[in-house]
């Protein structure tokens, strides 16, 4: 008989990964919270974003109201969570920070705006994820600050108003076709944050650099970048990793030569494409001759999820032009056979 409050040998290794795993998560938030820009001059990247959000805030300071009603779409890891956090230190208010799948019923998000401060920043990440129920119970507090409620049930009903502070819904959603047309035709503000250049990135890593106290060649921050997938938390990850070798080594600085070895380690090709990636494409490429295949069917031969692969893998394959949508289903370019080193038809 195994003791119940005992941990077993066959155990144990899968305990450890999952703590390790934990760990991992852990210390990437702190990076993340610790490398984030605090302000909008800080901020790198987005040029038009930047120019029009300081008019605005500028604008709305003057008159002493709110900021609109403000929407970010993008892809992960492009900066819209930074965004909330920098209008709220620059506007000098408040910040209270939700999820759309945290919202469950209308009383949470009654307590929330109840408790909104004059001028409060109200980030909801993950906004296309919103129950069409409490949707509705907001387009009165987006519109006239005002949240409507129905106390009792059946002819003994009623409907309570109550007034709300002026504030400003922050959203944030990698799926912006997913949101209904009422919500999104209420936000004052639309931002599209696209993917940074070769340029924006090195000088993110500069600057993460600096706060990390590592010394980082520019050779070394030049391969970085590239293979940063265009994303600054990427990039800012990759540069914690590279980090790490370089201590374990006892080096004081990154230079290119430790820079590709441990990105070899990472398996991080030239182009950014990790492990996950290259399966992807392997599969598609060998299994199905190239596609046209369907998301369900990758997913299912690739054991990963289809949300995964749709939002957070397909679209930096498909702005390399490794991978195309159809109407079929998902099928590969030349361009990606001949990164594979395959021909056409999945042979090398």
């Amino acid at each position: 008989m195994r003791s119940k409050g005992r941990i077993t040998r066959e155990r144990r290794p899968l305990l450890n990964f999952l703590c390790y795993i934990d760990f991992m998560k852990k210390e990437n938030n702190v990076i993340d919270e610790t490398l984030r820009p605090q302000a909008l001059d800080e901020y790198i990247g987005q040029k038009k974003i930047k120019h029009s959000l300081m008019i605005y805030m500028q604008a709305a300071k003057a008159r002493q109201e709110p900021l609109p009603h403000t929407l970010v779409h993008g892809g992960p890891g492009l900066g819209k969570t930074t965004l909330a956090n920098i209008i709220a230190r620059e506007m000098a208010t408040g910040l209270k920070v939700t999820s759309g799948p945290a919202i469950e019923r209308t009383g949470d998000l009654a307590s929330i705006l109840t408790n909104l401060q004059p001028g409060d920043i109200l980030f909801v990440d993950e906004i296309h994820r919103l129950n069409r129920n409490i949707e509705e119970v907001l387009y009165p507090a987006l519109e006239d600050f005002a949240l409507d409620l129905v106390v009792g049930k059946g002819p003994s009903a009623k409907t309570l108003r109550l007034e709300l502070p002026p504030f400003t819904l922050v959203g944030a959603t990698t799926k912006i076709g997913s949101l209904s047309s009422p919500l999104r035709d209420r936000f004052g503000v639309v931002y599209h944050l696209d993917f940074y250049t070769q340029e924006d990135i090195e000088q993110i890593l500069k600057r993460s650099a600096r706060i990390i106290k590592i010394k980082l060649d520019e050779d070394a921050k030049a391969e970085i970048a590239k293979r940063s997938r265009h994303t600054p938390r990427v990039a800012n990850r990759l540069l914690a990793r590279l980090r790490d070798f370089a201590q374990v080594k006892k080096q004081k600085n990154i230079d290119k030569i430790s820079a590709l070895q441990a990105l070899d380690v990472l398996e991080i090709d030239g182009l950014g494409l990790d492990q996950s990636d290259r399966r992807i494409l392997e599969i598609i490429a060998t299994k199905f001759s190239g596609g046209p295949v369907g998301l369900s069917t990758i997913a299912a031969a690739t054991h990963e999820e289809k949300e995964t692969i749709e939002e957070v893998i397909e679209p930096y394959l498909i702005q390399l032009g490794f991978l195309e949508r159809t109407p079929k289903g998902r099928r590969l370019t030349p361009a990606a056979f001949r990164h594979l080193g395959l021909t056409s038809k999945g042979l090398i």
